[in-house]
């Protein structure tokens, strides 16, 4: 099933549709958790912060939208209030793992170096896909006609992505192979949590 066909499902359901952003609440703010379990505690920079800091507030915002559908559902992370949970979860952390292996091999990266390395990488493809889902959500938002709105979100990811380039340009002049990879792992997981999505809307 195409995310479009789903994203409609969703929205008109409101059940459905609070534990859609709730899911979506907890994948920004694991994105958020993993942005700041890699920052060096000495030279982390203003960017990084600026990152982290925003994903969270992602993940505020996406929950607060929930008022809006079904208030008063969906208080936790728990099971029961997400969508798909299991490849909800499995999602970024095994972009994480396969991402951090690709450069132990390739790069032979290990310690601060890696967990940077990796910081770009997974955060770059997780963009890449942010640019594309946020405006479908949107739009199928729009042809329903609903209270939600994640305008917002789309214009700061877009700057995020921006803001990724520019620093995968200063880590490596090969930067594009690197990241053509981490898109291409992410894509492949993308596509099975799409799966899983698809099967609770039968």
């Amino acid at each position: 099933m195409e995310l479009n066909t789903i994203l409609h499902q969703i929205i008109a359901d409101n059940n459905l549709h609070a534990r859609w952003l709730n899911t979506l609440s907890l994948m920004e703010n694991t994105g958020a958790r993993k942005i700041s379990a890699s920052e060096d505690p000495v030279s982390v920079t203003y960017i990084i912060l600026k990152h982290a800091a925003e994903e969270h507030r992602h993940a505020f915002y996406l929950k607060k939208q929930i008022e809006k559908t079904a208030a008063g559902q969906c208080p936790t992370y728990a099971s029961e209030y997400l969508i798909s949970p299991s490849s909800s979860k499995y999602y970024l952390h095994q972009l994480d793992i396969d991402v951090c292996r690709y450069l132990k091999k390739e790069l032979q990266l290990t310690g601060a170096e890696l967990r940077f390395a990796a910081y770009l990488l997974v955060t770059y493809a997780i963009e890449v896909r942010a640019d594309e889902l946020y405006p479908v959500y949107q739009q199928a938002l729009d042809d329903a006609g609903s209270k939600v709105n994640v305008k917002s979100i789309i214009l700061e990811e877009e700057g995020h992505l921006e803001e990724m380039i520019n620093q995968l340009k200063s880590f490596s002049p090969q930067w594009e192979l690197y990241a053509q990879k981490a898109v291409e792992m992410e894509t492949v997981l993308f596509n099975q949590w799409l799966t899983g999505l698809s099967s609770e809307m039968n």
